[in-house]
């Protein structure tokens, strides 16, 4: 009898979940490594596709993982095929990366009844690209580098606008970082306890991911918060991520020192990931969820000035 093989959908949340574990027991967090890259003046951005849309949920982590490990400056990625179809070429010798696509289809099936039913089944495939890096003969704008930031300044402005643009009410005072849902207000410490701007912009982030999970907004379950730490931990892992992905958006580089309960989380999240192999795919996406719930909530021309920065 032949042995049942492995599901290759399991596979890929195994594989991945084992790397971003393996970084974790070291006790680093692999979602902020591109902060504390070399090149802080320039612009930090999400990887991007070679049609320049932004990737999202868990291959933001895993592009920006590949490029911090093999030093890939440049934010665009392809497929071999997409390279090819421009007339590039991926040079001999050279690996890709590995991202994932996650979708679903609909099959029709007859139940008990002999009814015909309609299932929607999901599925999840892994697919590789190369980065701009380590392709030759592209057109010269696949080869853009980030920008220097000119004026810091004006970038924290921006968050701040973008922030205000949201209508969270934001009360400062006190030494806690928190959202408070009774009241649905985030509470901060004074600005001028944090190291600089950017800090502080950081966790903004962090606490507006968390404003985003009542109901009327996304709808994250925060009834457990306080009385389950797995469920805890869950939920600060979306919020760390979707600090991470927003403050990228938003081309901010902040200098991260580790929080009071970082080191508690650590091996809350540690647990979390070794007991559901989904769990860190299912963070990205709630992260990805808050971060796109927050974009939409500015005016029109301010997101076009974000795409277009």
């Amino acid at each position: 009898m032949k042995r049942k093989e492995k599901n290759p959908r399991a596979d890929i949340y195994e594989r991945i979940t084992e790397k971003i574990v393996a970084d974790l027991e070291k006790g680093a967090r692999p979602w902020i490594k591109p902060w504390s890259w070399g090149r802080l003046e320039g612009r930090i951005t999400r990887p991007l596709r070679h049609t320049g849309e932004p990737y999202t949920g868990i291959n933001v982590l895993l592009l920006w993982s590949e490029s911090l490990a093999r030093g890939f400056e440049a934010p665009l990625w392809m497929t071999y095929r997409q390279a090819s179809q421009i007339g590039a070429q991926v040079r001999k010798g050279e690996t890709g990366a590995t991202v994932v696509y996650a979708s679903r289809f609909t099959k029709t099936e007859t139940d008990s009844r002999g009814d015909e039913v309609e299932r929607d089944i999901p599925f999840l495939k892994t697919y590789t690209v190369f980065n701009c890096d380590q392709i030759d003969a592209l057109p010269e704008h696949y080869y853009h580098r980030p920008e220097k930031v000119i004026d810091p300044v004006e970038r924290i402005e921006h968050a701040d606008r973008f922030f205000a643009n949201t209508g969270a009410i934001i009360r400062h005072g006190g030494s806690k970082a928190f959202y408070a849902p009774a009241s649905d207000h985030i509470q901060m410490p004074p600005f001028e306890t944090f190291r600089d701007a950017a800090s502080y912009v950081a966790v903004l982030s962090h606490e507006h991911v968390h404003w985003t999970a009542p109901e009327s907004r996304v709808g994250r379950d925060l009834s457990r918060y306080h009385r389950d730490c797995t469920e805890r931990a869950r939920e600060e892992l979306v919020a760390e991520l979707g600090s991470c992905f927003l403050c990228a958006d938003l081309g901010i580089v902040p200098e991260l020192e580790p929080r009071p309960d970082h080191a508690s989380y650590l091996q809350s999240w540690l647990k979390v990931l070794k007991d559901d192999k989904r769990a860190i795919f299912q963070a990205a996406a709630h992260a990805q969820r808050a971060v796109t719930y927050l974009h939409a909530l500015q005016p029109a021309h301010v997101s076009e000035e974000r795409e277009a920065a």
